[in-house]
């Protein structure tokens, strides 16, 4: 079979490979998680604005729950996704930073200092020019919304230039990225926390504890800190502080070590490879040598690694397009785009992210902190910091702890027409000056 390695046909080939091949090899082009949360956006934006709204905005207001004993958990299944299934998305969050620190260019003061001052920059600029807009109004407290970028879409949008786009612009607007949820997430830490129930937090400080413990004993079983750290979320979930806090924390603390050496692991597939020439059922040569093999191939790979690959698709292609269909759906109204809610969510994405990421970066090269990475001149920059003006996820997501009622809708519109208005000027700008592909130019 031509283009199929010696391994690949080797394994049988099913039925059912006809579909899932395909569906496998579109999960892993970069831009596909970009497409689907986009169509989950539309779809929820459609619906919202159909004779089918009331039953879809409805939808996600069904409560859902359990009782154990005494305690009872009941809330919205739209509460379930964002304090729930996005704390799995906080977690990834928490495991890229973790990477980022010390396999990236965030371990290294020099290589950091860009990113971290454009990202500082893309926070406070946008933060500073809702807060002028909106000072003393009923949508004060949303100063937070126009503050983070969201990853999946300028991945995707990076994805769509192709190999025209360099890598050092690639990988400095990923940091910048990776910089800002940091930000959003003390941002939701400090600024979006209310009332804390300590005896719950000392609960949950107590099991990320024992989480700790376990790991420096070297527990290797996925099980138990699962166990443990779904206990973690439900502390944090009943004291106050956000639940997806507690996704973060444990993202960070998971190890970046692989516990076996690329040795072990030849030394144990290589007595399977024996087994296969002896005695199959007896001794090595069975059903332990296999498992002992199974270990083997999953310990030469770091938690961090091997966590990171395996929720990527479920947080990229289930868990933010639920979020999407949850949070996205707004009744749309041409008058909510120049509602003063929605023109300060708006002119922070737009204006706020490019101008803060583009100055302080400028700043920071000016003073001898930094420099630009290879390739990339000011133009590109500025076409890289409209990108980062698409707020979404995030700014879906802080909209909702900050506003609520028509101030929420109205900022949702914002955030919508920001995001689609940044990519649209960030894409143009990056095409006119990107080199044509040699295509391009007959």
């Amino acid at each position: 079979m031509s283009g199929s390695t010696a391994g690949e046909s080797a394994l049988p080939r099913e039925p059912i490979s006809r579909i899932t091949q395909p569906l496998e090899e579109f999960m892993h082009v970069e831009s596909s998680s970009g497409i689907v949360l986009l169509l989950a956006t539309v779809t929820a934006l459609v619906l919202a604005n159909s004779p089918a709204a009331d039953g879809f905005l409805a939808f996600w207001k069904t409560p859902v729950g359990f009782e154990f004993g005494a305690f009872q958990m009941r809330h919205s299944l739209q509460h379930w996704i964002n304090d729930g299934l996005m704390a799995i998305f906080f977690f990834v969050i928490g495991l890229e930073v973790k990477r980022e620190i010390v396999h990236g260019d965030l371990g290294n003061l020099r290589g950091a200092a860009l990113p971290i001052a454009a990202a500082i920059g893309g926070m406070l600029v946008p933060a500073a020019i809702y807060l002028t807009l909106q000072r003393g109004e009923p949508g004060e407290s949303g100063w937070g919304i126009p503050m983070a970028t969201d990853i999946a879409f300028v991945v995707g949008c990076l994805a769509l230039l192709g190999s025209r786009v360099p890598h050092g612009l690639r990988v400095l607007l990923l940091s910048v990225a990776i910089v800002d949820d940091i930000g959003a997430i003390l941002v939701i830490a400090i600024g979006y926390t209310d009332a804390i129930g300590w005896s719950a937090l000392a609960a949950g400080i107590a099991g990320i504890g024992a989480i700790a413990l376990l790991s420096r004993l070297g527990v290797r079983g996925f099980g138990l800190y699962v166990l443990l750290g779904f206990g973690v979320w439900l502390a944090f979930h009943e004291s106050g502080v956000h639940a997806t806090i507690a996704g973060v924390i444990l993202g960070l603390m998971t190890s970046a070590r692989a516990y076996l050496s690329d040795t072990s692991l030849a030394q144990a597939l290589e007595r399977v490879t024996q087994g296969m020439h002896g005695s199959w059922d007896s001794g090595d040569h069975g059903p332990d040598a296999v498992r002992r093999a199974q270990w083997a191939t999953r310990e030469t790979v770091s938690p961090l690694a091997y966590l990171e690959t395996t929720l990527h698709p479920w947080v990229g292609f289930a868990i933010m397009p639920l979020f999407a269909l949850a949070n996205a759906g707004v009744p749309f109204d041409l008058a909510d785009v120049t509602d003063p809610v929605a023109g300060a969510v708006e002119l922070g994405l737009v204006v706020g992210k490019p101008v803060g990421v583009v100055g302080f970066a400028f700043i920071a090269v000016r003073l001898g902190l930094a420099r630009l990475p290879q390739g990339v001149g000011w133009g590109l920059l500025v076409g890289g910091g409209l990108l980062t003006g698409i707020g979404f996820t995030m700014a879906l997501f802080i909209a909702g702890l900050a506003l609520g009622g028509d101030l929420l809708d109205t900022a949702k519109v914002g955030i919508l027409v920001a995001s689609a208005a940044a990519a649209i000027m960030g894409m143009a700008v990056l095409m006119v000056l990107l080199p044509k592909r040699p295509d391009d130019e007959r």
